[in-house]
């Protein structure tokens, strides 16, 4: 491809009031208000008293635009601008200005990031109903939870402390915030974020799990959830707290737990003739024996120094320490699961195996809004990161609205087919009408995007203007 003309220097103008970079907003954020998002956080969030006065002043307006800044592609306060430029205020009222939006950030306590959380879990509930999203949650749900670390830098950063990571395999400390998630998935449908929690870098991964969890399955209850939902998580939350957590909200649990010795007296009461051998999913056979990953179980009692015992199912794989390469006899790594999970043990370990879904919500958070934590404020890096909460579940289930394939299309395929899509503002006869590139290639996707929009309530109750899309998409 080559350029078609010779341009001079002074060709280039960024003078146009009627282009509009991120199209894509206009159905999104439909979707957002039909499902309550404002109406949730005017009911739940309010400030009594403000640092600059007028700085609270419409919370709801406020934090709309934050998500609809996340979800063209902003990763921090001055990336907010984007919703300002050509002609997005002719197709959005309150839009706001970065710095605007950065005062308000910073007016937010402890207090008000847990208001905030509250409407993001009723939001997830509201976008479930109306869009089908979580197919099969009735039958069976799963609810996930880890947390990760996200550097910073700058000696500013309120809670910034080191704390453990690992790169490329390696474990080290590094400067910087650690958010808790949970998610909730299930057999059929990706994941959604049903809670985030930003603490200090330094902080335990265990530490206001058994909160975390206890909320997220009421959340998931809310959705719809009337089956089975099993939590689980690696050894940070195989503790009596989040079990006992599980037991009482009727949860199933499976959590890996620390190897202990009473752990490791339960591993070596194991008989040799009960290990099962897996076919895990691209599994590869030992090169000397051709022997696979085996899997047994025991009955096991943990936290039996607590007022609260559990008594489940112990399960192990083992897998062939291929290190040890001058051996005398066979050494094997164990890695033990503790839950009361009532399918067979091989399908109970291949189904503990898939809590490493939660891993596909962090990737695309990384990419995306969380990419930094902008404030020095550690109240305001909260908010942000619940408002990134928000915005991946809008995204999510805009992508299910589009069609199957995007159902579970990463976050950034979604911004650069369904979001970011250029078109030209027009008003013929006073009518507004949005001109998008004849050819795009993913105008199918969008086009069912903005219909399904449409089925679900009047464009005129979103108090947005009314847009017809030419033939030409």
């Amino acid at each position: 491809m080559q350029l078609s003309h010779v341009w001079p220097q002074d060709a280039l103008r960024f003078d146009e009031d009627n282009l509009v970079s991120s199209a894509g907003l206009v159905p999104v954020m439909a979707l957002a208000e039909q499902t309550g998002l404002v109406n949730l956080v005017v009911g739940k969030v309010a400030f009594a008293d403000t640092m600059v006065p007028s700085a609270g002043t419409n919370p709801a307006g406020k934090l709309t635009a934050i998500v609809a800044g996340m979800a063209a592609g902003a990763d921090c306060i001055d990336g907010l601008g984007v919703i300002r430029s050509g002609g997005m205020p002719r197709l959005f009222d309150q839009v706001y200005a970065p710095a605007t939006l950065g005062q308000f950030l910073r007016e937010f306590t402890h207090g008000h990031s847990l208001q905030v959380a509250s409407a993001a879990r009723a939001h997830l509930v509201s976008l479930v109903a109306a869009t089908g999203l979580l197919p099969g949650i009735g039958q069976q749900a799963y609810v996930d939870i880890d947390s990760l670390l996200r550097p910073v830098f700058g000696h500013a950063k309120q809670g910034a402390s080191f704390g453990h990571t690992k790169i490329a395999g390696k474990q080290v400390l590094r400067r910087g915030l650690s958010p808790l998630v949970t998610t909730i998935s299930t057999d059929h449908g990706a994941p959604v974020v049903a809670g985030i929690r930003l603490r200090a870098g330094k902080t335990g991964s265990g530490k206001n799990a058994a909160s975390m969890v206890a909320a997220a399955i009421r959340t998931a209850r809310a959705a719809g959830a009337t089956g089975e939902i099993l939590v689980r998580g690696d050894s940070a939350y195989g503790t009596s707290a989040v079990v006992n957590a599980c037991i009482k909200t009727g949860a199933r649990f499976s959590f890996v737990l620390t190897q202990n010795r009473a752990v490791q007296r339960a591993i070596a009461s194991i008989d040799d003739r009960a290990w099962t051998p897996v076919h895990y999913p691209g599994a590869v056979t030992d090169p000397d024996t051709g022997a696979l990953i085996s899997d047994a179980e025991v009955e096991f009692t943990a936290f039996a120094s607590t007022q609260h015992p559990v008594t489940a199912r112990l399960i192990v794989r083992r897998v062939r320490d291929r290190a040890k390469t001058d051996e005398l006899f066979p050494v094997w790594r164990y890695h033990p699961s503790f839950t009361n999970n009532d399918e067979s043990t091989v399908e109970a370990d291949l189904t503990h195996r898939r809590h490493a879904i939660i891993e596909t919500v962090f990737a695309d958070l990384i990419d995306g809004p969380l990419a930094h934590l902008p404030s020095g404020r550690f109240a305001a890096n909260s908010v942000w990161a619940i408002c990134a909460m928000i915005t991946h579940n809008l995204l999510r289930a805009a992508g299910t609205l589009a069609g199957p394939r995007y159902a579970t299309a990463r976050g950034a395929t979604l911004r650069h087919q369904l979001i970011t899509v250029p078109a030209r503002l027009a008003r013929p006869a006073r009518r507004p009408v949005l001109h998008l590139p004849a050819h795009w290639p993913w105008a199918q996707p969008w086009n069912a995007l903005w219909d399904a929009v449409l089925a679900i309530r009047s464009p005129t109750a979103w108090g947005l203007p009314r847009v017809w899309l030419t033939p030409d998409v």
